[in-house]
């Protein structure tokens, strides 16, 4: 098959050098002029995924994956086109912004030809697929879904760095606009993916048709708000738990000994492109999900009631030195889009702190282009909270932070033998500590 992928990001390029790997001819379309020319070159434009540079090399060497910039180029003549455009949602209105998504499928429209399957892959409020793209595509090509091309929705479920693992280890859903769409769609990633053997699952893994674009729609939306939610009410448990003084790991962890209970982590804040994004996309479409929009609420509050607990602690923070700990969401992950380190940061402005943030992942000039001022090892400070899980803060001491007066460990990760002397505020652990 010819194949495009258009947006060659952290999830498009991989599920392009995949359908190469798979022995297809693929051509990826992208806007970013630099990224195209290293994928050319078959170097890969960001770091951290497994696997993709190797792939990357390979597949470019055999002539099986190339890059444009220009729709004209990849899109007529394509057996299948994927698309992966970002999607973002508006802070302040929780509504969803489709300038980058429209912009993708008026050039894919323009340049159209009969025969094509077009596959969304980017996560989309219920009812999109049918109600925006399918209008768009027919009136801009002039073209007609389910006779000159199909339209069809499947959501990529992947977690960056470890997306060929998880192309094969969860099954891949499909919703169609028509019967004849959704098999072709099932042909279609049956023919560029392979999927490992799942006994845990109550039917084979594999190609899922869940009978429409709204139900492909819904399941990604649903999979996501779940775990939003879930950790909502770990935060939830976790601000009572200290309230009281108990430790809300040990009642988690007993919670769940059971099969019936799978209560996640609480923590500063829930970051990354997916868990605090598609509760927005979800209530886009469900006004009435109140128990969706209590948990993305609380969680959003986290950083600011860390800092509140942390100003009670030490008696006001005006004119004291704060570092976070952690730019990245997540940790062992450089990526900071949705991290808790913006709020964090400017919660403990707000309340008259200076802010410094240190990330081992990044450097000096990076946290500056990301608008903070980088914390050097050995300078003092009051204030350290730990906002990022990062490997590196397991064996952090007391003794690396000069003049510390109180560590707020967000992520439960700090060793308390270490901090002893040192007031110690750990999100779920009850009162102080020292």
């Amino acid at each position: 098959m010819r194949i495009a992928v258009i947006a060659l990001g952290k999830i498009g390029l991989p599920l392009a050098v995949q359908f190469a790997d798979a022995g297809h001819e693929v051509v990826g379309i992208d806007i970013n002029e630099r990224a195209v020319e290293l994928i050319n070159a078959g170097r890969e434009p960001f770091p951290g995924e497994a696997q993709l540079q190797e792939k990357l090399s390979d597949a470019v060497a055999a002539g099986r994956l190339r890059a444009t910039t220009d729709y004209a180029d990849g899109v007529p003549g394509a057996d299948a086109i994927v698309l992966v455009v970002p999607l973002f949602v508006d802070d302040a209105s929780w509504e969803p912004d489709f300038a980058w998504m429209d912009a993708a499928t008026t050039s894919l429209a323009q340049h159209l030809t009969p025969g094509t399957l077009i596959s969304y892959e980017t996560t989309l409020p219920v009812g999109t697929t049918r109600s925006r793209w399918k209008p768009m595509i027919e009136r801009i090509s002039g073209l007609t879904e389910g006779e000159d091309f199909h339209l069809v929705f499947s959501p990529e479920r992947v977690l960056t760095g470890r997306v060929f693992q998880d192309l094969r280890r969860y099954p891949k859903l499909i919703g169609g606009l028509s019967p004849a769409g959704a098999e072709r769609a099932r042909e279609f990633y049956e023919a560029v993916l392979s999927f490992d053997e799942r006994a845990d699952l109550a039917r084979p893994n594999g190609v899922w048709d869940l009978g429409s674009a709204e139900a492909a729609e819904m399941a990604k939306l649903a999979e996501t708000t779940y775990r939003d939610v879930n950790i909502g009410l770990a935060n939830q448990f976790a601000v009572y738990a200290d309230s009281i003084g108990v430790d809300v790991y040990q009642v988690i962890e007993a919670c769940n000994s059971q099969p019936y209970s799978h209560i996640h982590r609480p923590g500063i804040a829930v970051g990354g492109h997916c868990i605090p994004v598609y509760p927005r996309l979800y209530l886009s479409t469900d006004a009435d999900a109140e128990i969706v929009r209590t948990a993305r609420k609380f969680n959003a509050s986290m950083p600011e009631r860390l800092v509140a607990r942390a100003a009670s602690t030490l008696g006001g923070l005006e004119g004291m030195r704060a570092v976070v700990l952690g730019a990245a969401y997540r940790g062992g992950v450089k990526e900071t889009a949705f991290s808790g380190v913006f709020a964090t940061a400017e919660a403990l402005r707000n309340v008259g702190a200076s802010v410094k943030v240190h990330d081992p992942l990044y450097s000096d000039d990076e946290l500056a282009h990301l608008g903070f001022e980088a914390y050097a090892a050995g300078e003092e400070v009051d204030l350290a909270i730990i906002q990022t899980d990062h490997a590196d803060y397991r064996t952090l001491a007391a003794r690396d932070l000069p003049g510390v007066k109180l560590l707020v460990d967000g992520r439960n990760v700090s060793d308390a033998a270490l901090w002893k002397g040192t007031p110690r505020i750990v999100l779920g652990k009850g009162q102080a500590t020292d």
